[in-house]
């Protein structure tokens, strides 16, 4: 989870992120939103990938990302586990 906490920690790989949230995207489509070159862009994906919170599968030539909903749904698991998100104040009354 460590890994996640640190890709997350860079605002480009967060952009990254949200773009995808919006659906699959080639790593053409994604370096096409930032003024970087495409290595840069690609070195972002492999920290993505590497930390579990993006997948990609190739198709034909490309390669299409997608978001990993599943390490999503581990980390706030964490944050309720820890105590970090506190449910509804009305639900403590």
């Amino acid at each position: 989870m460590g890994d996640a906490f640190k890709a997350l920690a860079d605002p480009t790989r967060r952009r990254i992120l949200e773009l995808l949230a919006r659906g699959d995207m080639t790593a053409g489509e994604i370096a096409a939103q930032f003024s970087m070159t495409k290595p840069s862009v690609s070195h972002h994906l492999s920290i993505l990938k590497a930390a579990g919170l993006v997948c990609d599968q190739r198709s034909g030539q490309n390669i299409v990302y997608s978001v990993n909903l599943t390490v999503f749904q581990e980390l706030v698991k964490w944050f309720y586990d820890v105590d970090l998100v506190k449910g509804d104040p009305d639900d403590e009354k």
